[in-house]
């Protein structure tokens, strides 16, 4: 099966380093202007996700919700979680404080690699 979402060996490690902080984490990443585009880290259970928001997978057991009509616009993308040097947006992600923000990069998938994709769930 294909996955959906995948992480660089940098973001792993800030995850890694904000699970040991906060303990269970999840990432959401919405459409709109005042959350931003870019993903937001919380503890889990710290975002409370809307009917139909969608999630595509795990990152080190880290669930990664996305709104539901971003993942409409993104369903045919893989998702690459990377992180920068930076101030995120909004600075209500747990990365901010370590002047970090997780970010995306998109690749639209093969038309191979579309009939083998891992299934998603929905909220």
């Amino acid at each position: 099966m294909i996955k959906r979402i995948e992480a660089t060996e940098k973001a792993i490690e800030l995850i890694n380093v904000l699970k040991e902080k906060h303990g269970d984490l999840m990432f959401y990443q919405a459409g709109g202007c005042c959350e931003g585009t870019q993903p937001q880290c919380f503890e889990k259970g710290g975002y409370y996700q809307r009917t139909g928001d969608v999630c595509i997978g795990t990152i080190e057991d880290t669930e990664f919700w996305v709104d539901k009509d971003l993942f409409e616009y993104w369903k045919h993308a893989h998702f690459t979680l990377t992180v920068i040097d930076a101030f995120g947006v909004g600075g209500f992600s747990l990365e901010t404080p370590l002047k970090k923000t997780f970010q995306i990069e998109y690749r639209i998938f093969t038309p191979e690699e579309e009939k083998d994709l891992e299934p998603v769930t929905f909220f």
